[in-house]
């Protein structure tokens, strides 16, 4: 892949989705946006459990790719955290939307590890895990990416999606 300049601020080198930096600005300029419109967002964090997918980038294009393709609004918001997570900031939604978009990937993963299966012997796993918020003065955004992030991590074998309201 050849590297562009124009997107070093703000896409990740190697899926080129949105990096870290680049989806909390985002996702904080949003969420004071929300609290004054009096909407709900979503975070949802993507964990894939395939042993050495970090060390295969395509691989890692792939699969950010079918979560982009299950993602139709031009605000949703795909982001690589670090070297295993993913986040998706999904905005002006609520729970059916939420868990549309839930739907949605979910579907695409399991068509991905289907696929792969099929060339290579063996599929691989993720974990999803959601958060609906709508802001408030008492909820701050952190809170939002720390119960995130320990969902995604405390699914341990669970394959359903977790979804919680944060108040």
């Amino acid at each position: 892949m050849i590297y562009s300049f124009s997107n070093s601020g703000f896409r990740d080198p190697e899926t080129g989705v949105y990096n870290q930096t680049y989806f909390m600005e985002v996702f904080n300029r949003e969420w004071y946006r929300h609290l004054r419109d009096q909407q709900t967002l979503a975070l949802l964090y993507l964990s894939p459990l395939l042993p050495g997918m970090i060390n295969r980038p395509h691989l890692l294009d792939f699969f950010t790719g079918r979560i982009q393709a299950s993602l139709l609004r031009t605000t949703d918001l795909l982001a690589r955290l670090n070297q295993t997570l993913f986040a998706v900031g999904l905005f002006n939604t609520d729970e059916i939307g939420t868990q549309t978009v839930i739907e949605r990937i979910t579907e695409q993963l399991e068509e991905f590890s289907g696929e792969y299966r099929q060339h290579h012997g063996v599929g691989f796993d993720y974990r999803i895990a959601a958060c609906l918020c709508q802001p408030s003065t008492e909820v701050k955004p952190e809170a939002l990416f720390i119960e995130a992030e320990g969902r995604c991590i405390k699914a341990g074998n669970e394959k359903l999606p977790i979804m919680i309201r944060v108040q």
